[in-house]
């Protein structure tokens, strides 16, 4: 297979380009010596673009993405060796820096805080913020690092320790499900539903470019979805297509989307 066509033909850009061609480099990597390889940490869209360069290679086992739970949003993705049939699970290492002041910090306050330790952003998973503390899903390179130099996020003192993945304190997703008809499961219908808007501001949002469908961005207010396709609107948030169902007398369709808070 040519590899360069292929990379020129699933990426929208360099930078998509340069971490396909990253992630393909680890594959082979991991077939050629025979030994578990992983990636650094992605993110949503650049997972579904992982998938769509396994798929293409036609490779459906022996890789799959882990976050360290099983919901994470940031995975990394593991290469595995044909002795190996489980990632290896510390290559997911977790800490807890706990705060006296409830309520003190964001996720953004978090993130700054590490970038400005020269901590690079593929190196860090999920920031889980609580009350009055944050887990971090980092590399166990990162985690020893941190354990040493990460004593404060801006003017908020911080106590560092390790933990565990079952003692990560994971905050419970808040949800509303939508329920409606719509004539056709086109984007713009679907997306009216899921964020409360009428057809045509759903519309315009689309071809604004406001709107990815599976982390993909797309400007077609017509492309058709199908159940489970995840929906992201900038500014509103994400929601899924949970089921569709039959059809009403006149021909609607019975949907329910899952609306994220």
């Amino acid at each position: 297979m040519d590899k360069r066509a292929l990379l020129d033909r699933l990426a929208a850009n360099g930078d998509e380009r340069l971490l396909l061609g990253r992630v393909w480099d680890k594959y082979e990597q991991c077939r050629r010596r025979n030994i578990p390889v992983v990636t650094g940490f992605l993110s949503p869209a650049e997972q579904e673009l992982v998938r769509r360069l396994m798929g293409a290679l036609d490779v459906r086992e022996g890789w799959l993405l882990w976050g360290g739970y099983d919901t994470a949003q940031r995975r990394q993705a593991h290469f595995l060796p044909d002795w190996q049939t489980e990632p290896d699970f510390e290559a997911v290492a977790a800490l807890r820096a706990t705060f006296y002041e409830p309520n003190s910090l964001t996720h953004r306050d978090v993130l700054g805080s590490l970038m400005g330790l020269g901590v690079t952003r593929e190196s860090v998973g999920d920031i889980l913020v609580a009350e009055q503390s944050v887990d971090v899903l980092v590399t166990e390179p990162v985690r020893r690092f941190l354990l040493d130099s990460w004593d404060s996020a801006g003017r908020v003192r911080l106590k560092v320790q390790p933990i565990g993945p079952t003692e990560l304190q994971v905050p419970e997703e808040k949800v509303k499900l939508l329920r409606d008809t719509v004539s056709s499961l086109r984007l713009d219908s679907v997306l009216s539903v899921g964020f409360s808007l009428s057809r045509s501001k759903a519309a315009e949002a689309v071809t604004s470019g406001k709107v990815q469908v599976n982390w993909t961005d797309w400007q077609k207010p017509d492309r058709q979805v199908v159940q489970g396709d995840v929906l992201t609107l900038r500014g509103l948030g994400k929601c899924v297509l949970e089921e569709v169902g039959n059809q009403t007398k006149k021909g609607r369709v019975f949907i329910t989307v899952k609306r994220y808070l």
